[in-house]
């Protein structure tokens, strides 16, 4: 497995971005990073609070134009 691994979640909405992005991290090595791509409007309110509370750094999130979001996250336990 390499360090990065990527997730779309685009077309789901809550909780589903969230559950997915759990089960993968679930899967993931700590230090490794996961990719998520959601277009949810409630995405980013969501892993903020997923990633708190569960020993995960975003280290960047990035929204286009037409709202889709690119959630960089790091698994630190």
């Amino acid at each position: 497995m390499s360090d990065t691994d990527e997730l779309d979640a685009r077309g789901l909405f809550c909780p589903e971005p969230v559950f997915k992005t759990d089960v993968k991290l679930k899967e993931m090595n700590v230090g490794q990073t996961l990719i998520v791509k959601a277009d949810d409007p409630s995405a980013q309110n969501d892993m903020e609070i997923y990633c708190s509370r569960h020993g995960c750094e975003i280290k960047n999130i990035e929204e286009s134009e037409d709202g889709e979001f690119t959630f960089t996250i790091y698994k630190a336990k």
